[in-house]
């Protein structure tokens, strides 16, 4: 390889080195590229025979050039855009043959357009490239001549900066002399070079136009709920600072901010906009961003009431339910209101008192609210139908009348399994004795009757144990009647478990119509209401039924009164029997 070369290779080299280590500190790979840097192993295939006159007093000499193996090559390409660049190409290929006949260096320093087709890994190119090309076969002296390559090869992906050139295959041509036109034949260079190596990238930091985002939160709001837009830049110049202004289609926005609060008050239902203009000062350094919310219409609640039952008797209580329910998701309240009798309750439920009441049909009117700052209301109604008291029929008057059924009340848990004959108390054993002697002197004109027990728990067990426990206390109350001279066979029984418990209302409304109780005496039981609801569960109802006439149901008023009431009313004690004194009718309120 000629010095001149060489040092103009080596300065070519130099330069190479040196942009990528500039180009490693200042740059950002980019997905494409401004600078590609080459550079790599070159084999070099002449596809030629050199013809030439040997120095004086020797013959002319042609020879075969064999293959060159020893080289390398460097490029540099400077992309203008995506696919098209143009490449400064530099290689040498030297090396030493035993025959000085069939061996030669090669050279060259040319320049030409690349076409290249970018993809996520891989890279194929084509190129042109012309310029000077040096062949100096050792036999004779080197020339320099304009040859041309053309052809392409493929990049592999390695990292950001980094490509491996998988192959890059040229083809080669040129012509030259070694002697006198008239007597030396030309040597017409057909070669191929053959290339691989590793590309450094960098630069194609092309300037990116600043850009805005904006996001809304909620999206989509009730009049007079706040939103809140906000909007964020990007490629703006980092030592800038960037300035926001905000406007708004049928909306005010106010602010210098990144966020802001829109204010929807009184806005009607339908879709608004929002506009954010971002500027960093420069004259390119602005962006605009928008992005719209919508305002749902109002929506008001919806109602249905229902009356159970639907028809009573005067001085009996019914059950309102309002079942209500908001499209939007608001609180409801609900309030109630009845054309006659006295409703009260401001839940789901409301109890409907008939105490007072004439014959004939109450509406109750169910109102419901939402919780916005002018509510949206609904409101539905229901009847209930009041009843003249049925006549008493009368077959043996005096003794129905006498016999008046109560029903029976048993303490927390009583009877037990081990004692199953204990947990009726001496008041509730004289009502039942009663109910023996009447019923047997009943009996003689009505042979057919029949008295039906029917056994109840409070709702604080699970379901097997009240169970058992209702029917413990049916078993009793039978066998109690039995011993008391009435027949087994004119007594059913039935036990309810947790089924047909009283409800909070009917407990309340009980109390509310029992004429033994003073109004004092009312407010305090009221005040204790849930310890009255769990003793008034603790039961035994009688009826008595025979063909041809109405059952007769035992009266539920719960024996305030009674010397060992306070018993039946302790929720806790269910292994003692607690003796009681009597009392006034005060003191069992407490």
């Amino acid at each position: 390889m000629s010095l001149q070369f060489k040092n103009r290779f080596n300065h070519l080299f130099a330069t190479l080195v040196v942009l990528c280590a500039f180009g490693t500190l200042a740059f950002a790979q980019q997905q494409n590229p401004t600078w590609e840097l080459y550079g790599g192993y070159s084999f070099f295939n002449p596809g030629a025979v050199v013809h030439g006159n040997l120095p004086i007093g020797m013959f002319p000499q042609s020879s075969h050039l064999d293959w060159n193996l020893r080289g390398a090559g460097a490029s540099a390409t400077y992309n203008f855009s995506r696919h098209f660049g143009l490449t400064i190409d530099a290689s040498d290929h030297w090396g030493i043959s035993a025959n000085r006949f069939d061996h030669a260096d090669f050279s060259n320093l040319s320049i030409g357009p690349k076409f290249t087709w970018r993809f996520s890994r891989l890279s194929p190119f084509l190129e042109v490239l012309g310029g000077d090309q040096r062949l100096y076969p050792e036999a004779f002296h080197h020339i320099d001549k304009f040859g041309g390559m053309a052809g392409g090869g493929l990049d592999l992906k390695l990292s950001k900066h980094f490509e491996w050139r998988l192959f890059r295959a040229d083809y080669v041509a040129s012509s030259y002399r070694y002697g006198p036109s008239s007597t030396t034949p030309s040597t017409m260079l057909h070669g191929v070079r053959l290339q691989t190596g590793l590309v450094f990238m960098f630069g194609g930091a092309v300037a990116v136009s600043p850009s805005a985002a904006c996001t809304v939160q909620p999206s989509d709001v009730f009049a007079g709920e706040p939103v809140t837009v906000t909007a964020s830049g990007t490629a703006f110049t980092p030592r800038r600072t960037v300035r926001y202004a905000w406007s708004g289609t049928g909306v005010t926005v106010s602010g210098n901010g990144s966020s802001t609060r829109v204010d929807t008050t009184g806005l009607a239902p339908g879709s608004y906009q929002v506009t954010a203009n971002l500027s960093d000062g420069s004259h390119a350094g602005t962006a605009s961003c928008n992005v719209r919310f919508n305002v749902k219409p109002y929506n008001p609640p919806s109602i249905a009431c229902s009356a159970d039952p639907s028809s009573v008797q005067i001085g009996q209580s019914s059950t309102i339910t309002a079942m209500a329910s908001s499209p939007d998701g608001r609180s409801l309240t609900y309030s109630y209101t009845a054309s006659a009798g006295s409703i009260s309750g401001n839940y789901a439920t409301a109890a409907l008192s008939t105490t007072g009441t004439q014959p004939g049909t109450i509406t109750v009117t169910c109102n419901v609210s939402d919780d916005r700052r002018t509510p949206l209301t609904a409101a539905a109604t229901t009847t209930v139908n009041v009843l003249a008291p049925a006549p008493v029929q009368t077959v043996a008057t005096p003794m129905e009348k006498r016999l008046a059924l109560h029903s029976i009340y048993f303490a927390t848990a009583k009877p037990t399994r081990e004692k199953p004959d204990a947990g009726l108390l001496p008041s509730q054993e004289a009502t039942l004795a009663t109910l023996a002697a009447d019923f047997q002197t009943y009996l003689q004109s009505k042979p057919d009757a029949q008295l039906t027990l029917e056994g109840h728990a409070d709702p604080r067990g699970s379901v097997e144990y009240n169970q058992a426990l209702t029917e413990r206390r049916v078993d009793r109350t039978k066998r109690f009647l039995v011993e008391k001279g009435v027949p087994e066979a004119s007594i059913k029984t039935e036990a309810f478990g947790k089924q047909q418990e009283l409800t909070e209302v009917e407990v309340r409304s009980a109390v509310e119509r029992n004429p033994e109780l003073s109004t004092e005496e009312r407010q305090k039981l009221l005040g204790n209401l849930n310890t009255i609801l769990l003793a008034s569960n603790r039961r035994v109802d009688v009826t008595l039924s025979n063909a041809g006439q109405k059952s007769q149901n035992s009266i539920r008023e719960y024996p305030f009164n009674a010397s060992d009431s306070l018993a039946l009313l302790d929720t806790e004690k269910t292994g003692k029997t607690t003796t009681h004194k009597t009392r006034k009718r005060g003191s069992l309120v407490k």
